[in-house]
């Protein structure tokens, strides 16, 4: 999405929307509170991402849980950002969601983009954002594999290569569309 954006596009981050919805929602973060417990209260009372992400990365039922109390607010934040760029002119609009086939997004959307990249390289890259190998790979086991989000893809980018190479793709497949 980092590409996209130095070509201007508009795209809207569902991750970043989660994590603000975590911490400004009074009925999410007690519907999280009471599924998950107080140990994912941190010091000065928001919820600690880190902690709930150890609960739920690695235990698919725990997962789900969160989703169903995540997802329709974050598709209700997404769908009025949607209406407000849609007011201003926006023609296309990126979202960016690592679960969007997950949640079922795929179908909402015109085309799907996926990115790719050997396992080492996306350890690399989970580690550098400051989490183990074990946070790392409960991370990449909530995800569907690669091969299952690609039969839903409608444009698949190998992001094994440099900034610049990756970049230089991106710019092509756009320039394309």
């Amino acid at each position: 999405a980092g590409s996209l954006a130095g070509l201007g596009v508009v795209i809207i981050d569902a991750d970043k929307i989660g994590h603000e919805i975590l911490e400004s929602d009074d009925e999410v973060r007690r519907q999280a509170i009471d599924t998950f417990g107080q140990n994912i209260i941190a010091p000065g009372g928001k919820i600690d991402r880190k902690k709930l992400g150890n609960i739920v990365f690695d235990n698919p039922e725990a997962l789900s849980r969160l989703n169903r109390i995540m997802h329709p607010r974050i598709s209700e934040a997404v769908k009025a950002q949607l209406e407000q760029y849609r007011r201003q002119g926006v023609d296309i609009v990126v979202i960016e969601a690592p679960l969007l086939i997950e949640a079922g997004w795929d179908t909402k959307v015109d085309e799907v983009w996926i990115t790719t990249a050997p396992r080492a390289a996306i350890f690399k890259r989970l580690e550098q954002l400051g989490l183990s190998r074990t946070e790392a790979m409960a991370r990449i086991r909530s995800q569907l594999p690669d091969r299952e989000q690609v039969n839903h893809a409608d444009v698949v980018i190998n992001t094994d290569c440099s900034l610049d190479e990756l970049e230089g793709k991106v710019g092509k497949i756009w320039r394309e569309m």
